[in-house]
């Protein structure tokens, strides 16, 4: 190599450092900025974590402390001083709220607190349905036949979590309007579903027979 090849060599060498520390001093703050950032996140995800888990310790104490009341009507009083501070947990929190008022003969309380449950979009789909079925059930002497057929039918539905139990329902509404054949229909294809558990069956099956009806053989048995 030349004296003048090593001397090109050395200053596009040169040139490379200057350039490499001129983008440095200009842009060297954004990896600083990137580093910062993933640190803080981290940090605040293992803040968000430990917050949610003494939220949720904090709840299940106060829960766990209020079940121990030994009145129903005071457990319901204990139980609707608890500040849930989460959708999941306040959904949970009224759910032992109800079973409480319907022990304290507060059956209307219970359904409203129900009610708050299955209306409220953000809560999970299995505790809507659960909700709204529970409340279902404790106005059946108050509510409309027709009401009730109506929110069981959009329990029913195929896929919804609860479709099955809302079936019998239904027959049974069937059956207090004097609808026997539709009764009889329902709970022979509640029979023959995939989905429906052995006790389900033969609560189907015990109805026909007090209807008048013979049920039909089981497509396949369940072990």
């Amino acid at each position: 190599m030349s004296d003048a090849d090593s001397f090109i060599d050395e200053v596009t060498e040169e040139v490379r450092r200057d350039r490499m520390y001129m983008l440095l001093r200009r842009w060297g703050w954004v990896g600083v900025v990137a580093v910062v950032a993933i640190v803080g996140g981290a940090a605040f995800n293992e803040y968000r974590k430990a917050r949610d888990t003494a939220q949720a310790q904090a709840l299940g104490d106060a829960i766990l402390s209020s079940l121990a009341e030994n009145g129903s009507t005071e457990r319901a009083a204990s139980l609707q001083a608890v500040d849930a501070q989460s959708v999941g947990g306040e959904a949970v929190l009224n759910l032992l709220l109800s079973a409480s008022q319907v022990e304290a003969g507060s059956e209307q309380d219970a359904v409203n607190s129900l009610n708050a449950i299955a209306t409220q979009g953000d809560v999970p789909e299995i505790y809507r349905a659960i909700a709204t079925f529970k409340a279902l059930l404790l106005q059946t002497e108050t509510l409309p036949a027709a009401d009730r057929r109506q929110q069981f039918e959009a329990l029913a539905v195929p896929g919804a979590p609860l479709r099955l139990l809302a079936q019998e329902q239904l027959a049974l509404i069937d059956v207090a309007e004097g609808e026997t054949q539709a009764a009889l229909e329902r709970l022979q294809a509640l029979r023959q579903d995939a989905e429906a558990g052995v006790d389900l069956q033969q609560r189907a099956a015990q109805l026909i027979i007090a209807l008048g009806g013979v049920p039909d053989p089981l497509a396949g048995q369940q072990g």
